[in-house]
């Protein structure tokens, strides 16, 4: 990158320039190619809509979980404390891989024996390539959106691959 204030041909990528110092973050910052990136770079949480979380106290049984997730055809229930602060997600995935090797009488046990504690979450102020990022790089499938520790909705990849989805139709 060439710097903008004395001219000298930087590497490319380079943070600061070789010769002045001058912070070249600011210079090579991407830019949209189409509407897809655009959405991903400029659009926040919002304009998903995240659905409304589901929520249990983490002390609830799974069969309370399993009972709530089908009846609101959810994929995990945010586990929250007395207050109503985000402690745990419980998913689909957690039934899978973590309850399955419990053998019988699971079905009684708190989700807390199961869930993930203190999960990744996002704000409603995030860009959603932001989220997209935490999706991909934590293996998630859903991500809550809180504010002060306390849950406002949900995202999930399905929300994405939509919102997507619907950028393209409208080519």
């Amino acid at each position: 990158m060439i710097c903008p204030h004395c001219d000298y041909d930087n590497l490319a990528g380079a943070d600061f320039c070789k010769n002045c110092w001058l912070d070249l973050a600011w210079f090579d910052v991407p830019s949209p190619q189409d509407r897809v990136e655009k959405s991903l770079m400029e659009d926040l949480v919002g304009v998903l809509r995240p659905s409304a979380p589901v929520t249990l106290q983490a002390k609830a049984t799974v069969a309370e979980a399993i009972q709530e997730m089908m009846e609101k055809n959810v994929g995990a229930i945010l586990a929250v404390d007395a207050e109503q602060n985000l402690v745990g997600i419980f998913s689909e995935r957690d039934l899978l891989n973590l309850v399955a090797q419990e053998g019988e009488g699971f079905l009684s046990l708190p989700i807390s024996h199961f869930m993930t504690r203190n999960p990744n979450t996002v704000r409603g102020s995030d860009r959603l390539g932001y989220v997209l990022h935490k999706m991909d790089g934590g293996s998630y499938r859903h991500v809550p959106v809180v504010k002060d520790g306390k849950p406002l909705g949900m995202i999930s990849v399905r929300d994405m691959l939509s919102h997507i989805l619907a950028i393209c139709k409208d080519r």
